[in-house]
C-alpha cells in the first residue's frame, strides 16, 4: 500500500514537471524573437515604478536641512527586526531653558530591512517614508548601514 503510493505521487510530480516543461518550452519556441521583460539597465532614464512601491526608509530634508523627526523612537519599537536604531541626545532650549530630546543619529539597517512599512505606520510626525531607490548591491555589507539624518540637520520649527 505505501510503495503503491509513494510511486503514484512520483508520476504525479514527474507529470506536473513536464507539464510545465512542454508549456515554457513551446512559448520558448513559438516566442523566441518577441522579448517579454523590460531592458532594465538600459531604460533606466525612462524607468517608471509604481508610487506605493517600496525600495527604502528615507528621512526628507527641507531646503534649510530641517527634518520632522523627533527622536520619539516609534519607527524603532515597531521595527520586527530592529532594522532601526535611534541615538537621541537632549538640546537646551535658548528661549526657556528647558531641556529637549532631540535625535542626534538615525541609524537604518538596509541589509535587515523588510520593507514592512511599519515605521512608516508608526511614525507619529510622518518624518520618514518608503524611498523609491532600489539599486542597492554592494561588496561590503557595512555600505547598507545608513545614517538618514544629514550632518547638521534639527528639527523643523512647529513640529511637537
Amino acid at each position: 500500500m505505501f510503495l503503491i503510493d509513494y510511486i503514484k505521487d512520483v508520476a504525479g510530480g514527474v507529470k506536473s514537471l513536464l507539464t510545465g516543461m512542454r508549456i515554457t518550452g513551446g512559448y520558448a519556441l513559438r516566442h523566441h524573437k518577441e522579448k517579454l521583460t523590460q531592458q532594465y539597465p538600459d531604460n533606466r532614464d525612462t524607468l517608471v515604478l509604481p508610487e506605493r512601491f517600496r525600495g527604502e526608509v528615507i528621512m526628507p530634508h527641507d531646503e534649510n536641512n530641517e527634518h520632522a523627526c523627533t527622536g520619539c523612537t516609534a519607527c524603532e519599537l515597531a521595527c520586527p527586526n530592529g532594522t532601526i536604531k535611534i541615538i537621541t541626545k537632549f538640546d537646551v532650549d535658548e528661549a526657556t531653558g528647558k531641556k529637549k530630546k532631540a535625535i542626534d543619529t538615525f541609524i537604518y539597517h538596509l541589509e535587515l530591512c523588510t520593507m514592512c512599512n511599519l515605521c512608516i505606520e508608526a511614525c507619529p510626525t510622518n518624518a520618514i517614508k518608503m524611498g523609491q531607490g532600489f539599486e542597492h548591491s554592494v561588496y561590503d555589507r557595512s555600505k547598507l548601514i545608513k545614517t538618514l539624518n544629514e550632518p547638521g540637520s534639527k528639527i523643523r520649527e512647529g513640529v511637537e
